[in-house]
């Protein structure tokens, strides 16, 4: 049956390039930041001026702050956890056992004093007046001296300092590729607030919920050290190292220099920082600077000056795909421990074949859509983030990487066959520290996500599914949108109602399964029953190959759904039929050809519902 399935999934239609809620709010902070850093000790000082807006409708008496480098510590949650979960993540434990039977020891607890993480607040005042607070972990929480009334805003004035840890999870010093300085979570951030309540989540190891604002960020650090990241430099004459204007003699003069950055809309600020960076700059017509910065070594220069244009075609695409990338730079850094993003930036590691350089660079530069414009909060909705990033990252490399395969995103739907036939699935509303294990969370935020979005394609149209994700953009960049307002904005754009899917799907392990249960012939026509197995409802389309070789479609729609999608095959005949309710295990539909006429009948030719035993989804007649 394969050779009919092919053959149909050649038929598909390509994929082609909500209104805010009237009572939707959000908080607002500007940073104000001056750091000097100590390159020796790898420890550095700081003083953070914030002015934080409270738009909500709540008079708030406490605020919170992350300290995600207390993370980095022998006995901090991180630790444990890694000495706890089944399946620790192998960047972060040391194997002293073997591959068939492993024992793990983290390598967070085998740190030195002079090794650790660490993040201090030294004094903290608002609006000028000493405030009480108390850290505990990665987590401080502040007494507020005057209570913060809607519509006010106050200035919380603090100094700190920190020392950066070894590379072990995405921040750190002297990585596997030797970069010197991965600065990521490396400063207090004040925690989101919303109609939730507060998102002061301890820094176990998943990602990250913050306030949007402005940074105005001050960084002073050996000259002879580059630095890359978020914001836009505003001193690049001074600076030099690629950031100067053309023809421009740098001087620099002194033991250190001073990096002056400007981050507008953003919810973070990343940096790294090495001396033995090449920078690259390629400028792109819509505008936008893309930065370069990776170490000096001859066997990776050619990949990543092959990566540049690669880079350009990418955010090329996500532009028509998704919505036009409002910064004025994205900078593409050796650094961390694999690859994460950031505000105007990705770090990722830098030894990869050409390959996965481009693979990594697709998957990191999307979530500065889907994440850094439409900032979900990872920790609760961490599909949202990867699953949603993973498909759109699928679809540009499918297409700049001249892979051409029909389903781009086959390997998402094989992990997440897998996660539904082992046992060990959690619904995808389990917040991203509460996962059992790592496999189990990244089955189902990135395969299981990816899935989400292709399989509505399936279901709404893919034609419609693009247009929902430009909707989405428009409706929701520099907000906080969450599962719902995805939701909302598919539903106002297909007309289906689409409750039923995101319930089942994220809410549930509920998996699909539907099959051919019989084929009779009944005169000059034939009587096909179609069963649903599994829990989850979904529309079916059906396919019938026929002896002359001639195709026919038919299409049961879901009655839950309100509607009918358009023809995915408008080449071919389709039979709109009465809708399915899911109630019915089974649902009985007629051909109008003699069952002696019919070579085969295929459930889904597109093989884009996640069917977990397709099985019984075909029949031959051969």
């Amino acid at each position: 049956m394969k050779k009919f399935i092919v053959a149909c999934s050649a038929l598909l239609v390509g994929f082609v390039a909500v209104a805010q809620n009237d009572c939707y709010w959000q908080q607002h902070v500007d940073y104000r930041m001056e750091v000097d850093m100590d390159v020796k000790t790898f420890r550095y000082t700081g003083t953070q001026e914030l002015v934080y807006t409270n738009n909500s409708p709540d008079v708030l008496d406490k605020v919170f702050y992350h300290l995600y480098f207390n993370a980095f510590q022998p006995g901090s949650e991180m630790d444990v956890r890694l000495k706890t979960i089944e399946d620790p993540d192998k960047r972060m434990v040391t194997n002293k056992g073997t591959k068939e039977e492993p024992e793990f020891e983290s390598r967070i607890g085998k740190l030195k004093p002079d090794e650790i993480g660490y993040l201090d607040v030294k004094s903290l005042a608002q609006d000028g007046k000493p405030v009480v607070y108390d850290a505990e972990g990665t987590i401080v929480e502040v007494k507020l001296a005057s209570p913060l009334k809607p519509g006010t805003s106050a200035k919380l004035v603090m100094e700190f300092e920190g020392q950066v840890p070894l590379q072990i999870r995405r921040s750190g010093r002297n990585s596997a590729e030797s970069v010197a300085l991965s600065m990521t979570q490396w400063y207090p951030k004040l925690a989101e607030y919303d109609a939730e309540g507060w998102h002061a989540d301890p820094y176990i190891g998943r990602e990250f919920h913050g306030v949007w604002g402005n940074f105005d960020v001050k960084i002073s650090i050996d000259k002879d050290y580059i630095i890359g990241g978020t914001g836009n430099l505003q001193n690049g004459d001074e600076i030099g190292y690629g950031y100067e204007k053309p023809g421009t003699k740098v001087k620099r003069k002194g033991k250190k220099l001073t990096w002056h950055f400007i981050a507008p809309d953003v919810h973070d600020f990343a940096w790294a920082a090495d001396p033995e960076y090449i920078h690259d700059t390629l400028e792109t017509p819509g505008g936008v600077t893309l930065h370069f910065l990776y170490k000096d070594k001859a066997e990776i220069k050619e990949n990543w000056k092959n990566l540049q244009p690669k880079t350009a075609a990418l955010l090329d695409f996500y532009n028509k795909n998704i919505g036009p990338y409002p910064w004025k730079q994205y900078s593409v850094i050796q650094g961390g421990d694999g690859g994460m993003e950031y505000a105007m930036c990705t770090l990722i590691t830098g030894e990869r074949s050409f390959g996965s350089l481009v693979g990594v660079t697709a998957h990191e530069m999307a979530h500065a859509w889907f994440q850094h414009l439409l900032a979900t909060n990872e920790s609760k909705h961490p599909w949202m983030d990867e699953g949603f990033t993973s498909f759109i990252s699928d679809l540009a490399e499918n297409e700049i990487m001249e892979r051409n395969k029909q389903n781009p995103f086959e390997n998402a739907y094989r992990s997440y066959f897998m996660l539904a036939m082992s046992g060990k699935e959690q619904p995808q509303t389990t917040h991203g520290d509460r996962y059992a294990m790592n496999m189990a969370y990244s089955y189902a935020a990135y395969s299981k996500g990816e899935v989400f979005l292709a399989q509505l394609g399936y279901i709404i149209g893919q034609d419609k599914l693009m247009e929902t994700l430009r909707k989405y953009y428009e409706d929701f960049k520099f907000k906080h949108p969450t599962p719902n307002d995805f939701k909302r904005v598919a539903e106002k754009v297909s007309g289906f109602q689409l409750d039923w899917y995101l319930t089942d799907w994220t809410m549930t392990t509920n998996t699909i399964d539907y099959g051919i249960k019989a084929v009779k012939e009944s005169g000059d026509s034939t009587k096909v029953t179609l069963e649903r197995i599994g829990l989850m409802p979904m529309p079916i389309d059906v396919l019938v190959v026929y002896n002359d070789d001639t195709y026919e479609t038919f299409y049961a729609p879901l009655r839950m759904m309100h509607g009918e999608k358009a023809n995915p095959y408008p080449n071919l005949e389709r039979t709109v039929l009465p809708s399915w309710a899911w109630a019915y295990p089974t649902y009985e539909f007629s051909i109008g050809r003699p069952k002696s006429d019919i070579k085969a009948i295929v459930i889904d030719p597109s093989e884009l519902m996640a069917d977990v035993d397709k099985s019984n989804n075909a029949i031959s007649f051969e």
